[in-house]
């Protein structure tokens, strides 16, 4: 998808017999992030780290995804492959 924002890769899946999907936003290297979150049940992984009291790390990915807890454990295979890629924090083992 072309945003005309170099660097940036947004790509999109979709389940049409479910009715959801998902949508992932990949920043350049270096990228930070931050957050509003709305609606009256909003539900979310990871915000915190990009809100005002957050970490001030880097943004790695951004996933926005449908379907309740089912959509949010989507996230789990953007994790993945983010990790496959060497993407993403540095923890302990």
């Amino acid at each position: 998808m072309a945003l005309g924002i170099d660097d940036v890769k947004v790509g999109c899946w979709t389940d049409e017999k479910n009715a959801t999907g998902i949508t992932v936003v990949l920043p350049p290297k270096g990228s930070l992030g931050a957050i509003a979150v709305r609606g009256g049940a909003p539900g979310t992984r990871e915000a915190a780290a990009l809100g005002p009291d957050g970490s001030g790390v880097e943004c790695h990915a951004v996933v926005l995804c449908g379907n309740s807890v089912f959509g949010l454990a989507a996230a789990d295979g953007v994790v993945q492959w983010c990790v496959e890629q060497g993407r993403g924090l540095e923890l302990a083992s």
